[in-house]
């Protein structure tokens, strides 16, 4: 086997173990966020699952936000920055030469759960809904619930695309502090 044939192997071989950690992380995020949202907001009033849906809705938006950004940033800022030792900048440039996998991450693994998340919210909040209105109102109530969920998630979505595009090395820069701090406090 030669070199260029042992290197095929090899992407392919990195290529399979990413994807199989993206099935790992989305089995255990999606399942543990489920099960943590349906046992906490059974217990809850409708304002308070309001707001933890509105929580969940924003926090898709914004991976998806940073998703977007990493992929649109460009590495020369970074590469200057990491030159003057400027703390964040050799992660964004990490970020940057893996933006496929951030951008699988955060868009359709935190993105995707935060879909699925709001949807499981929505049904809890419309069945609480309807147990105080009656069970004639339930139509309605899920339409609502639904049309609202969506409308809030794509508006916030789009918006959030062009705030990225316009601003990607700012926002690429600021998510890499925030993972260059957080490993750093490990």
């Amino acid at each position: 086997m030669d070199k260029k044939d042992k290197g095929k192997k090899n992407k392919k071989k990195r290529k399979s173990r990413w994807i199989a950690k993206i099935i790992f992380w989305t089995i255990l995020l999606s399942g543990s966020f489920t099960i943590f949202s349906d046992m906490l907001l059974r217990k809850v009033n409708i304002l308070v699952a309001f707001v933890i849906l509105t929580m969940v809705i924003f926090i898709g938006i914004m991976f998806d936000l940073v998703g977007v950004a990493v992929t649109s940033a460009t590495i020369t800022p970074f590469n200057a920055m990491a030159s003057k030792k400027i703390k964040g900048a050799k992660t964004a440039i990490n970020l940057i030469k893996n933006a496929a996998k951030v951008s699988s991450f955060c868009n359709d693994v935190i993105g995707d759960i935060s879909g699925i998340l709001s949807g499981t919210i929505g049904v809890i909040i419309a069945q609480k809904i309807i147990s105080q209105l009656g069970t004639d109102t339930a139509t309605i109530v899920k339409i609502i619930i639904a049309v609202l969920i969506g409308t809030v998630t794509i508006a916030g979505k789009a918006i959030g695309k062009s705030i990225a595009i316009e601003n990607s090395n700012e926002i690429t820069y600021k998510f890499a502090r925030i993972i260059f701090f957080i490993k750093r406090g490990r």
